[in-house]
């Protein structure tokens, strides 16, 4: 069956010195301090994680792809790289750096991979111009933020002319977690990737349906990371809420929550047979695709595994080893065959 992952993340090799060029700090860069590893550091020297060369060589993801029989990967940047906490030009700048290097690499190898850029969403005008640039260079759609700063989570109005023009344009949206709420509270036991991100997904997903982003925009097609995070397991607190606090939870959107189940995607990566049949039921198998957060040790290690493991039809593994995948990205299994 052909196996097309949705959620892996890559990086040039190298990152240029933003900080010197921009006057101030905050960035990523790469300290390459052995043959195949690199280190990511923010700026002022401070360590974030230690990548290998699957993180940015394009040979050495095919030879892995191989390994796990992955078709096709869909490529987004390492959330930490969005850099919406910048001046929005200069995370423009970053962002046309970051998504140049993605288009090249879907040129080179248009069977083997798909791409999604990044773009300054602290800006909405000018993040709509970069996700049609990116659309002009082969890009399918973007990655973004489960939220943009403090006061503006995804079901924002200022944030809907963005959610519009992709609607529009016809671009696939994927919303990942980062910057985490909270991890002031959560400085061990990996908590903030544990505990926050899951919460950060549901968030994303709850701005956008109280917001109502969906409700306004039926045609735009967005999928989440982790299995849509803590939402699926919330959606029945999320309802009662809806239901016996109208005036709280409803003031810009008086649909059901639940009416929204099957209206967006999500990955697979729930990591448990069980979460994932769960998953299945709640949110739909149509509506699921295979993700695997590729290269990262928190990912599936062997992708597609959880789906083949499942007691399920083949025409159903195939759906989400595949089908959800081109049906959100919008292409043709053609391409890649």
């Amino acid at each position: 069956m052909l196996k097309i992952d949705i959620h892996t993340h890559i990086l040039p090799r190298d990152i240029p010195g933003w900080k010197s060029k921009f006057g101030y700090g905050g960035f990523i860069t790469l300290d390459h301090h052995k043959s195949c590893r690199a280190r990511m550091l923010k700026d002022d020297g401070t360590f974030f994680r230690e990548i290998g060369d699957n993180c940015w060589s394009p040979e050495s993801r095919m030879r892995e792809c191989e390994t796990h029989n992955v078709h096709v990967q869909v490529l987004s940047t390492v959330p930490v790289m969005f850099s919406y906490w910048a001046k929005p030009r200069d995370t423009l700048e970053i962002a046309k750096y970051l998504n140049d290097h993605i288009a090249e690499i879907v040129q080179k190898h248009p069977k083997r991979f798909v791409g999604l850029g990044t773009v300054p969403m602290q800006d909405p005008e000018l993040a709509i111009r970069e996700l049609e640039r990116c659309l002009e260079i082969g890009l399918r759609g973007v990655q973004i933020g489960s939220h943009v700063v403090d006061d503006w989570n995804l079901g924002s109005i200022s944030l809907f002319p963005f959610f519009e023009a992709a609607a529009k344009l016809n671009a696939a949206v994927f919303v990942h977690p980062w910057d985490m709420a909270g991890q002031d509270r959560m400085n061990r036991y990996w908590l903030p990737w544990l505990v926050g991100m899951p919460s950060e997904t549901a968030l994303a997903i709850c701005s956008m349906i109280f917001g109502g982003v969906f409700e306004k925009l039926p045609e735009l097609r967005v999928a989440f990371a982790h299995g849509g995070g803590s939402f699926p397991g919330t959606i029945g607190r999320i309802e009662h809420g809806f239901h016996c606090r109208p005036d709280l939870v409803a003031i810009h959107n008086n649909i059901n929550p639940k009416s929204y189940l099957g209206r967006f995607y999500v990955d697979s990566l729930v990591h448990d047979p069980q979460a994932l049949q769960y998953l299945m039921e709640v949110i739909g198998t149509d509506r699921i695709a295979l993700g695997t957060d590729y290269p990262f040790p928190l990912g599936e290690l062997e992708p597609g595994n959880l789906i083949e493991s499942m007691e399920i039809s083949d025409e159903l593994k195939e759906r989400m080893l595949s089908g959800t995948a081109l049906e959100w990205l919008d292409v043709e299994k053609s391409l890649f065959t």
